[in-house]
């Protein structure tokens, strides 16, 4: 009889727990009709700079492609089939356009192909492609002058762990499936031979919450025989030229004069607990027979670096672009600890052929070194370093034959949008080196050109003598246009892409006229003809709201309103966000995108609630701010108060109706949504999608956050809205990618969040996604994720009863 009881118990029990389960459903019409839309062409300009490669992807792949077999392993992900990355997005469609004319030429291609990684060569007359079929990628070469493709013969690329890339005008290196490496290791119903252990002791380390990693010696069995490679040169005319031993392989790069090899590969011990980039490896320098010249470094397993640090050794290791083969690396100074006090964090190192004396120290770098920069001529190298507990980014420039003298040329918050000077204008020499373009004494600089009104993007010059900073040309004010590429060496004839409000973005030449000269007739031609794929669009509209937060901080969000909105009509509101940590509030209300962006709208985007007639408040500021190590310890307040400024701004406007608003968010804007959930009654609604919401399994930290869970339990337990579940009283969708890769956002974050609020007696709904990562790709995915944030809205915010009031 008890057991019984205990059956009836739980049928009349099943009701609240399951939902029923149905097929992939597809949104209303209004949105299918754009996900539906003709596809606008990806561009790339030639180095040449005479023609245009015009790319269609495919933009939704069916979910089908989703299920080939996956192999996650080290951090990868792998499609045993074809030995590459699986879902590698590609193109159907290789178009070639003349900037002189326009003419367009279709690139005869094979049925069905998929083109992965296009890169011009140096000089502009070929493309590298490879192209995805049944038995692996291939590598083509297509003529930019004819429009043909041609397969390299008997060639398969492992873009698995590694891929293609040109190091000359003629030559390109590539990592290949090895011709002779007998069958693969079992990846399916294996019977096990022996148990997966691990073991520790005394060390200590971070231990971030990495994801797809090796499990057992299967798992290295077949890490090692799918991401092994041949090296190989590759002659434009279809020559290969093996060099050196099949090997694991991660990274190798043709010194300048194209006589050595710089060459990176991982060797055992693997770990269980990180992923390949933290493998033990072995970087050395070969000669074109493989021969090895020079061992660089010898990096042991890095299993032991503490929060935001670096390792030690050699890092950052590569040639100098404008000498014949000479490396440069970076060494920490202080431990790769960022706890420790150094007067030095880093030095910064060189090394030349012939490789036969030691390394010689070039100079040291105060704060930690953040990368370099080097100009087509003169010595000039710029470089960057940073201060992990002031957020501040210093640019630095010195000779780097002789660097007695080096000047700071910025030092600012990372944040600092306003005056940010941009970053310098580049170019791929003949010898396939990337350097700063230079023409006599200046070179150039590119950047958004945030400001108060909008983004407003700049192409500058600098006099490398003066320091002279003199803009050349910037975005008008009733457009958005940014630099696309260089056409004369002075940088007054140039490409842009140009959009706005109702026209989509496409190419432009741009002339400007030198200052002292003369200019009658300026050049200003469209180079692409790319039309409005969803003309349905553009009754959106759209306009850039600022407000203040209680405490005075700076705030703003773009108002989106539904095609056909009459003035004063108050309506149900999404308000869509992403939490950003700042050291102070000047920069945290820094103003950041433009309203003067073409809408479109795709993927599994909030913004299709516009099309069903809500109002949106996108990129509501949720800004953080405070001391580095301890802004979290007021992020809910933040939050909360930033929620409630954006909602009583758009209830001023007369736009929301403050009984009717949901928030929502994707990844850590999605745990800011469930926090908001939590600690207020702001919000009808939540929309959660790929979150995490119990910080006690990011116990090393997350985001920003530096304390462990055992330095600062309180503040995990007070920022984890596991913790609160049972203070949830208002309707939250869960949305998350069964296969989520993503460093923290384990699937189980939402199953166990969606499985805390049932048991509390809350309302949630949880829809999982098979197959799909941290964002959603295929069709029937991005489908039935707008079909089910719609309908929830619908229910519970659009068509919500008024709050009963007590």
């Amino acid at each position: 009889m008890k057991i019984k009881a205990l059956v009836i118990s739980w049928v009349l029990f099943l009701p609240f727990m399951v939902l029923s389960q149905g097929s992939y459903q597809k949104p209303p019409k209004e949105v299918m009709d754009v996900l539906n839309a003709p596809v606008t062409p990806a561009s790339s300009i030639s180095p040449a700079r005479d023609k245009i490669v015009l790319l269609e992807p495919l933009r939704y792949p069916p979910i089908s492609e989703l299920a080939q077999p996956m192999l996650r392993i080290a951090g990868l992900r792998i499609n045993p089939n074809t030995n590459a990355q699986h879902r590698q997005p590609y193109s159907i469609k290789v178009t070639l356009k003349n900037v002189s004319d326009g003419k367009e030429t279709p690139v005869a291609l094979p049925a069905g192909a998929q083109i992965v990684s296009p890169a011009w060569s140096p000089d502009g007359k070929y493309i590298a492609a490879g192209n995805v079929t049944p038995a692996g990628v291939e590598l083509w070469i297509i003529d930019t002058g004819t429009a043909k493709a041609a397969k390299v013969k008997d060639v398969m690329i492992n873009t698995a762990f590694g891929g293609f890339s040109w190091e000359d005008a003629n030559t390109l290196s590539a990592n290949l499936v090895p011709k002779k490496r007998g069958p693969a290791p079992p990846y399916r119903d294996i019977t096990p031979t022996e148990p997966n252990i691990q073991e520790t002791s005394g060390r200590t380390g971070v231990i971030q919450t990495f994801q797809d990693l090796l499990k057992s010696p299967n798992d290295e069995r077949l890490f090692e025989y799918f991401c092994s490679s041949q090296i190989a040169l590759i002659e434009a005319n279809g020559k290969v030229n093996e060099v050196g031993p099949v090997g694991l392989y991660d990274n190798m790069t043709v010194s300048p004069d194209g006589k050595y090899l710089l060459v990176s590969r991982i060797q055992r011990p693997f770990s269980y607990q990180f992923p390949f980039s933290r493998f033990p490896k072995v970087i050395e320098i070969w000669d074109l027979e493989g021969r090895v010249v020079s061992r660089v470094a010898n990096i042991p397993l890095q299993d032991n670096l503490p929060a935001q640090g670096v390792p030690t050794g050699p890092r950052q290791v590569n040639w100098i672009p404008t000498e014949p083969a000479t490396l440069i690396w970076a060494e920490a100074l202080d431990g790769g600890d960022p706890n420790t006090k150094a007067a030095h964090r880093d030095k910064l190192m060189k090394h030349a052929a012939p490789f036969s004396g030691s390394p010689a120290e070039m100079l040291k770098v105060e704060k930690r070194f953040q990368g370099r920069a080097f100009s087509e001529k003169q010595g000039t190298m710029f470089f960057y370093d940073f201060d992990r507990d002031t957020r501040r980014r210093r640019m630095f420039m010195t000779d780097y034959r002789d660097p007695a003298n080096i000047t700071m040329l910025s030092d600012l918050n990372v944040n600092d949008r306003y005056n940010d000077p941009g970053q310098p204008v580049t170019k791929t020499r003949n010898d396939g080196t990337t350097v700063v373009r230079q023409n006599g004494d200046e070179i150039f600089w590119i950047g958004t050109g945030a400001s108060p009104q909008g983004d407003r993007p700049f192409f500058r010059k600098m006099n490398l003598k003066t320091k002279e900073v003199t803009e050349i040309w910037r975005s008008g004010t009733e457009e958005y246009e940014s630099f696309a590429g260089m056409i004369d060496d002075r940088g007054f004839q140039f490409f842009t892409r140009k959009e706005s409000l109702t026209e989509p973005s496409n190419l432009f030449i741009r002339q400007v006229c030198p200052p002292g000269e003369t200019c009658t007739a300026l050049a200003y031609r469209q180079i692409t003809e790319f039309k409005d794929p969803s003309p349905e669009l553009r009754g959106i509209t759209k306009r850039l709201v600022t407000y203040k937060r209680a405490d005075g901080v700076d705030l703003s969000f773009t108002l989106y309103l539904p095609p056909g909105y009459k003035e004063g009509t108050r309506l149900p509101t999404l308000v869509w966000a992403y939490p950003l940590e700042f050291t102070d509030g000047a920069t945290a209300g820094q103003v950041s995108g433009s309203t003067n962006r073409f809408t479109q709208i795709g993927g599994t985007s909030h913004l299709f609630f516009v099309l069903m007639g809500y109002a949106v408040l996108d990129n509501a500021t949720m800004p953080v701010v405070g001391d580095p190590l301890t802004v979290n310890d007021t992020f809910v307040k933040q939050i909360v108060d930033s929620a409630q400024a954006a909602v009583d701004k758009g209830v001023e406007l007369g736009v929301v109706d403050p009984d009717r608003v949901g928030v929502g968010g994707h990844s850590y804007g999605a745990f800011m949504t469930a926090n908001l959930m939590a600690h207020s009654r702001i919000f009808r609604a939540g929309l959660a999608r790929s979150g995490a919401y119990n910080r006690t399994l990011t116990p090393f930290g997350f985001q920003s956050e530096r304390r462990t869970f055992w330095e600062a339990p309180e503040v995990y337990a007070k920022l984890s809205p596991f913790f609160h579940a049972n203070k949830i009283k208002d309707p939250i969708l869960f949305i998350h990618g069964d296969a989520d890769n993503n460093t923290g956002t384990f699937p189980m974050q939402s199953e166990r969040m969606y499985a805390a609020i049932a048991g509390n007696g809350g309302t949630a709904r949880l829809v999982m996604l098979p197959l799909e990562s941290h964002g959603y790709v295929a069709r029937e995915s991005t489908e039935h994720t707008l079909y089910e944030m719609i309908n929830w809205f619908d229910k519970y915010v659009k068509n919500a009863k008024p709050r009963e009031t007590k």
